[in-house]
């Protein structure tokens, strides 16, 4: 359970995280038939959030990645990093680089991973700011996409988003997918004024899997996912109410 209260400023939105003590938060190693759960199943998706929780979740993700890989599935891990969450005594860099060598796609951004798995980060860009020129971003998304795919073996595509401020109540939002070597470039979407940050990330997230589960190419799963994402960020709460169609025919738009 969370809380999602809503402010004046929509872009600075807080979530109240109440997770302590629940059915999730209890579960440990052993606790999960995978031969069930996993049954009939191609794609195993996770986030980050969930082995913030504790140190026995973070173990029990370990053990659904590692007999994900061993079925066969499909393993995505979105690198939300939560620091309301991460208070058990462990860095993030403790746990989750076991645990992303087990994933076949990683989506975060420079800074996510930076602080998740350890990648390296040009000093200049230490401070997530819209300041930086999108050149520069776009070459330490490349560096940084590199590293994680030579760290981790089974990884075949790096995914990165861009979402800055834009004037007083918008936003700058583009991405990047790294596919064999190449870094595909999204379009960049801005807007004067959002509705509700809260979601698109999920919504990038999600549109990924559909574009690739799909076999759409790399470069038509991206503009399909950052199209959603944006999307998202007009309209209220932490779900679209968009279809595949809408979005498909906004990008042909």
């Amino acid at each position: 359970m969370y809380y999602l209260p809503k402010g004046k400023d929509l872009k600075n939105a807080g979530v109240i995280y109440d997770r302590a003590n629940s059915s999730f938060a209890s579960l440990k190693v052993g606790s999960i038939d995978w031969d069930q759960a996993f049954s009939g199943v191609q794609w195993f998706h996770f986030s980050a959030i969930c082995p913030a929780i504790s140190a026995d979740i973070a173990d029990l993700c370990l053990e659904a990645v590692n007999v994900a890989q061993e079925k066969g599935i499909f393993v995505s891990l979105d690198l939300n990093y939560r620091s309301k969450l991460w208070k058990y005594g462990k860095d993030p860099k403790d746990i989750m680089p076991k645990i992303a060598k087990h994933c076949n796609l990683i989506m975060g951004n420079i800074w996510a991973a930076h602080q998740m798995l350890g990648t390296q980060l040009d000093s200049k860009f230490i401070t997530q700011s819209a300041g930086y020129e999108e050149e520069e971003l776009l070459r330490q998304a490349e560096q940084t996409s590199k590293e994680i795919i030579a760290n981790n073996p089974l990884c075949q595509y790096v995914a990165n988003t861009f979402r800055f401020d834009y004037e007083s109540k918008g936003i700058k939002y583009y991405t990047t997918l790294f596919n064999q070597g190449n870094l595909i470039e999204s379009s960049e979407f801005r807007s004067a004024e959002i509705l509700d940050k809260v979601g698109s990330g999920d919504c990038f997230m999600a549109g990924l899997i559909y574009g690739l589960y799909s076999n759409l190419s790399p470069t038509e799963t991206l503009e399909f996912a950052t199209l959603a994402a944006f999307d998202k960020l007009f309209i209220p709460s932490d779900a679209t109410t968009s279809t595949v169609e809408d979005i498909k025919n906004r990008m042909i738009a």
